[in-house]
C-alpha cells in the first residue's frame, strides 16, 4: 500500500515535533547575533537523512555547475528533475506550504515564499581546497523581479566531519570586523539566517578534508513578493581585515560577478548557460 503525502512527508520532517517548540525558536532566532538565525540539529528525521546522503550524486554527475572563481570554489545543482528522486521528495516538502508558513512564524517574516527554480540553491558540494568569501546574498530574485530574497536554509550531510576539516560557516559581524559565530557542517544540522542586505556569511579558508570526502549541503532559498520592486544587488563579497593586498581581487572579480548576473537577469538566462563553460575547467578540478 503506498503512503499518502502527510505519511510521506512524516518521514522527512516531524512538523509536530518542531511546532512544539515554535516559542523558544522564535525567541532565539530574533535575539542571536549578528543577525537573526538558528541553528537546529538532527533536522530531517534520521531516516530521511540517511537517504539524502546515500542519494547525494558526485560532483562528476550531469548537471553541477562549478562555480570557480577567485571569490569562491564550489560545485552546485540546481535544476529539480537532476536532483536524485528521494532529494527531490526531500526539497519539494521544504518547499510546501505547510512548511514555509512554519518558517514563517519561525524567522517572524510573513509570507515567505519557496523558489520553485532553486535559483543559486539545491545542492552544494565543495572539494577538499574549496572555499566561498564572506559575502551578503544577492537580494532579488533574478528572474522575479518583485521577489525580495530573506531567508536562506542549508542542511549538511557531513558524517565524522572533524574540525581540522575546516569549512566552518562563519557569521561576520555588520562592520566586518570579524566573525560571530563559526559553525561546523555536520550531520543533519540545519542552520537557518535572515539574509539582509549586511548579513555577511561564508567560508573563507580552504576546506582541508580528505581527497575521497566533500562537504554537502541542501540550499534553499525563500523570498517574500513585494508590491513596490525591491532595490537589486548582487552577491556582495567582501574582504576580511587579514585579507590584504587580496582584497583588491576580491572587489574585481565582484564586480565581474555583477555583471554577469545582471546579464543574467536582464537576458533572461539561467546559471546553465555559465556552467557550459565552467564545467570544461570544473571537471578537472
Amino acid at each position: 500500500m503506498n503512503p499518502t503525502p502527510s505519511q510521506a512527508t512524516d518521514r522527512i520532517f516531524d512538523l509536530d515535533r518542531w511546532r512544539a517548540t515554535l516559542p523558544m525558536l522564535r525567541q532565539a532566532y530574533r535575539k542571536n547575533e549578528p543577525y537573526p538565525h538558528i541553528i537546529l540539529e538532527n533536522f530531517l528525521e534520521p531516516d530521511a537523512a540517511e537517504k539524502a546522503l546515500a542519494a547525494f550524486p558526485a560532483v562528476q554527475d550531469a548537471g553541477w555547475i562549478h562555480y570557480v572563481h577567485v571569490n569562491e570554489k564550489k560545485h552546485g545543482l540546481n535544476k529539480m528533475e537532476l536532483l536524485p528522486p528521494y532529494i527531490q521528495t526531500v526539497v519539494q516538502y521544504l518547499n510546501t506550504p505547510e512548511f514555509v508558513a512554519y518558517l514563517s512564524e519561525l524567522t517572524g517574516i510573513p509570507g515567505l515564499v519557496s523558489d520553485e527554480m532553486l535559483e543559486g540553491g539545491g545542492l552544494h558540494q565543495s572539494k577538499r581546497n574549496g572555499f566561498l568569501n564572506v559575502h551578503a546574498d544577492f537580494t532579488v530574485h533574478p528572474h522575479k523581479r518583485h521577489w525580495r530574497r530573506r531567508v536562506n536554509l542549508l542542511i549538511y550531510l557531513n558524517k565524522d566531519w572533524k574540525p581540522e576539516y575546516r569549512g566552518d560557516l562563519e557569521l561576520w559581524d555588520r562592520q566586518m570586523q570579524g566573525f560571530v559565530q563559526k559553525i561546523a557542517p555536520i550531520y543533519n544540522r540545519c542552520v537557518i539566517f535572515n539574509t539582509d542586505e549586511d548579513s555577511f556569511h561564508g567560508l573563507p579558508d580552504p576546506i582541508l578534508c580528505p581527497d575521497d570526502m566533500t562537504r554537502k549541503s541542501i540550499a534553499l532559498y525563500y523570498f517574500t513578493e513585494e508590491k513596490e520592486t525591491p532595490k537589486l544587488r548582487t552577491t556582495n563579497y567582501r574582504a576580511r581585515p587579514e585579507d590584504g593586498a587580496k582584497a583588491a581581487l576580491i572587489w574585481l572579480d565582484k564586480q565581474a560577478v555583477a555583471v554577469y548576473t545582471r546579464t543574467k537577469r536582464a537576458l533572461g538566462i539561467d546559471d546553465a548557460f555559465i556552467s557550459k563553460v565552467l564545467n570544461v575547467f570544473g571537471t578537472k578540478k
